[in-house]
């Protein structure tokens, strides 16, 4: 049997609890790692093939590379915006560990970070880590698969010729057939799901696009995508109390939270099917909006980076952009102004695109090589998958003990912690005692030292002053004489 390790946050057979989700930060810090690490994995799953999660975090070790390379045939490696400078770290984790395997490594759909305007400049710093990555799966492989024209055109200008554009694997959830877009009048009845980046605040008013749908279309339902959004709505806040307000729904005291009008994705399967009940998307998040398509919603991307305008482009996804987009946008125009024919009209002939890269990398898919997927899906059909994660009010939710037995070890860690400080700082303060008494006793030394000069230069001087005085007395008759001869003086 062949057996493929692939880098993803979880399994998608593991239905997690919603506890163990935000935990272990299975989603990698964003639910949309999920879905195109699932489809991927869907996607080699077919008779004779298993496929096994590998885990977002990276250990490069000597002695995980060799399990690798024993228990394994090849490393799949499904990635998003990886070029772009806070995941340079990880990027060179990834490096360190492909460089020590012998078995082929494939990267599906990695991109390149940058503004709308497509300006690399940025990544110049981190030019040697792109290097670095890109040489070692290209030892590996026959290609590398790209997200779109940006990162495939940067890596070029690197001196990487053999580049596939794919796009991402989350369109692919269902192979070459993509599902029908539903269409509807939107009214302020209609339900709506918005989805935001923090990172977007500073392209356009995302934060009164929110007050804005949330004012004129009751049923809206933000959608959000973070880690950090999972805390909150598992945890709270006490910016109720505090009075603190922010404008971006990321605090309870936003009237969004304030009205239990939120929600965290946990699981792609959930998160699809709860996207179904809706009438329109919209919003920044790519694949917030990339959901919304494969459960048959008709949605917009506002497009504020490479990132998000890259994949729009490629898969012809309808989008605007976020730059100069008043507060005041309506969903209705986004909706009335959206085209989703390009998108399924191309879907076919960039699922063969992708085909053709696995192949050239020596993989199979279930699409084209197994049952369509249908092993899979009816797998995924017996387990029980979170649902999407609300804003907690309190009562007994079913992971009371998670937040007590958590805090329990939060406090335990922080005791821990506060006692590996003090002794830290009792040692660095004794350490400093003793510098400090070594530098008086050099001091002292030194003085006693400087005394004794002292007293030798005091003992010369007074030697030296004995011998001229001496020497005048000896001297001074014969100055005397000298002295009258040259005046001409008797005396």
């Amino acid at each position: 049997m062949k057996r493929i390790l692939i880098r993803s946050g979880k399994s998608p057979f593991h239905p997690a609890t919603a506890a163990e989700f935000l935990h272990r930060d299975l989603i990698g810090t964003n639910t949309g790692n999920l879905l195109f690490s699932d489809s991927a994995h869907k996607m080699l799953s077919l008779p004779g093939t298993e496929v096994v999660s590998n885990g977002i975090s990276t250990d490069p070790s000597p002695r995980r590379a060799a399990e690798i390379n024993e228990e394994y045939d090849v490393f799949v490696v499904p990635l998003a915006n990886a070029f772009r400078p806070s995941f340079q770290a990880s990027l060179d984790r990834l490096s360190a560990l492909i460089e020590q395997l012998t078995i082929p490594v494939v990267v599906f759909g990695v991109g390149a970070q940058a503004p709308a305007d497509y300006d690399t400049a940025w990544l110049k710093p981190m030019e040697p880590s792109v290097r670095r990555f890109a040489a070692a799966v290209l030892d590996r492989s026959a290609s590398l698969g790209v997200r779109g024209e940006l990162t495939a055109g940067y890596l070029e200008g690197l001196g990487f010729g053999d580049v596939d554009i794919i796009g991402c694997p989350s369109m692919f959830l269902y192979g070459g057939a993509f599902p029908d877009i539903r269409t509807a009048e939107l009214t302020a009845d209609s339900r709506i799901a918005l989805n935001l980046s923090p990172d977007a605040i500073p392209v356009g008013d995302v934060s009164g696009m929110a007050g804005y749908a949330r004012e004129h279309y009751p049923h809206l339902m933000y959608y959000a995508q973070n880690t950090a959004d999972g805390e909150l709505l598992l945890w709270g806040d006490t910016t109720p109390e505090s009075g603190h307000r922010d404008a971006f729904p990321r605090q309870l005291s936003h009237t969004l939270l304030r009205e239990n009008r939120v929600r965290m994705p946990l699981d792609p399967t959930t998160w699809i099917n709860e996207l179904r009940s809706y009438d329109f998307a919209y919003g920044t998040r790519i694949h917030g909006n990339v959901a919304a398509l494969l459960a048959g919603t008709p949605s917009v991307v506002l497009t504020h980076d490479s990132r998000t305008l890259e994949l729009c482009r490629y898969f012809d996804i309808p989008h605007r952009s976020l730059v100069g987009l008043p507060a005041g946008t309506d969903p209705r125009d986004l909706y009335e102004g959206a085209d989703f024919s390009a998108l399924a009209k191309g879907h076919s002939a960039r699922f063969e695109r992708v085909v053709a890269f696995l192949d050239r990398n020596g993989l199979r898919n279930t699409y084209t090589h197994g049952d369509g997927g249908a092993a899979f899906d009816a797998r995924l059909a017996t387990l029980d998958p979170p649902d999407s994660l609300p804003v907690w009010d309190g009562s007994d939710d079913g992971m009371m003990r998670y937040r007590v037995s958590s805090l329990r070890e939060r406090a335990a860690a922080a005791d821990t912690a506060a006692g590996e400080r003090s002794r830290k700082h009792a040692k660095e303060t004794e350490q400093l005692r003793r510098r400090l008494a070594e530098a008086e006793k050099r001091a002292s030394e030194a003085a006693k030292q400087l005394d004794a000069v002292h007293k030798r230069l005091s003992a010369v001087e007074r030697r030296v002053g004995g011998v001229e005085k001496r020497a005048l007395v000896r001297l001074g008759p014969a100055l005397r004489r000298r002295a009258r001869k040259i005046t001409g003086s008797g005396g």
